[in-house]
C-alpha cells in the first residue's frame, strides 16, 4: 500500500485533515505532516525557506522508512511539495496540488504578504491566526469548520508566522513546473481568496500530466467546506 503524505499550509497542522482520515485511511497509510513551528510541531525551530521545509519533510519520511509515496500539498504546503518534487521526484508516485500556486508572492491574494507581516506584528499571533483562518472559508467566521481551523492556526508560534511569510515571499517554482513528470491533480475552490484562477490555470496548463478539478462554492479550504467531495476527488485520482 503506497503511503499518502499530506502537507498542510501556512498556520495549519495535521489536525486539519481530520475529515479526510476516515475515508483515506481505508485505502492508504496516511502520513499527515506537522511542519516545524506549526500544529503539533509548534515547539520546533521555524524554517525560513520553502526548500528548507521540503528537506525537513523528506528527512522525516526517510526516518519513517518511507521511500515511495503519493504526495498532497495544500496552500504553502503545495509550494513545499513542489520543492519536494525537485529533490525527490523518483520517490513520488502521484502528486496533488491543492489551493496553491507556483509564485510565492501570491498576486491577487486577499492582502499582500507585506501587509500580513505588518498586521501580524501589530495584532499578535492569536488575532492573526483567527483573521487569516476566516479568509479560508466562503462564509468566513460563520463556516462550520472555522473554529476548528482557527484553533489549529492559534498553535503557530510567532516566529513561525514570520518565517512562513518570508518563505513564501522569497519562493518561486515556475521554472520547475514543466519538469514535473508525475501524474498530477490540481484542485481549486472557485471562491479562493488566496490563490486566484491565474495561478491554478498556470499549474494545470504547464505541468505536463496535470488534470484539473474546480470545486464550486468553496474558498481556500475545500477539504473542510466540502470534505466528502474532496475525498472522492482524491480517491478517484489516486486509484
Amino acid at each position: 500500500m503506497t503511503p499518502l503524505v499530506l502537507v498542510h499550509g501556512f498556520m495549519g497542522g495535521s489536525a486539519q485533515w481530520a475529515p479526510q482520515l476516515p475515508d483515506l485511511a481505508d485505502h492508504f497509510n496516511v502520513i499527515a505532516i506537522d511542519l516545524p513551528g506549526f500544529g503539533q510541531n509548534a515547539h520546533l525551530e521555524p524554517i525560513e525557506t520553502i526548500g528548507g521545509f521540503a528537506d525537513w519533510v523528506i528527512s522525516d519520511l526517510r526516518a519513517k522508512d518511507v521511500d515511495r509515496y503519493h504526495l498532497l500539498g495544500h496552500s504553502m504546503g503545495g509550494m513545499v511539495v513542489q520543492e519536494m518534487m525537485s529533490r525527490d521526484a523518483n520517490s513520488v508516485d502521484r502528486l496533488i496540488l491543492y489551493a496553491t500556486g507556483a509564485t510565492g508572492v501570491l498576486p491577487g491574494r486577499f492582502e499582500t504578504i507585506d501587509e500580513s507581516k505588518r498586521r501580524a506584528e501589530i495584532d499578535g499571533a492569536r488575532a492573526t491566526a483567527r483573521r487569516i483562518s476566516a479568509t479560508w472559508f466562503l462564509d468566513e467566521q460563520l463556516a462550520q469548520a472555522y473554529e476548528h481551523c482557527a484553533d489549529i492556526a492559534e498553535k503557530s508560534s510567532p516566529g513561525a508566522i514570520a518565517a512562513g511569510l518570508d518563505a513564501m515571499q522569497a519562493w518561486s517554482g515556475i521554472e520547475f513546473l514543466p519538469k514535473i513528470r508525475s501524474k498530477t491533480l490540481v484542485i481549486w475552490g472557485d471562491g479562493d481568496r488566496t490563490y486566484p484562477w491565474q495561478q491554478t490555470q498556470h499549474l494545470w496548463q504547464t505541468i505536463p500530466a496535470a488534470r484539473l478539478a474546480v470545486v464550486p462554492g468553496c474558498a481556500h479550504a475545500v477539504h473542510l467546506e466540502k470534505p466528502r467531495l474532496f475525498n472522492d476527488l482524491v480517491l478517484d485520482f489516486l486509484q
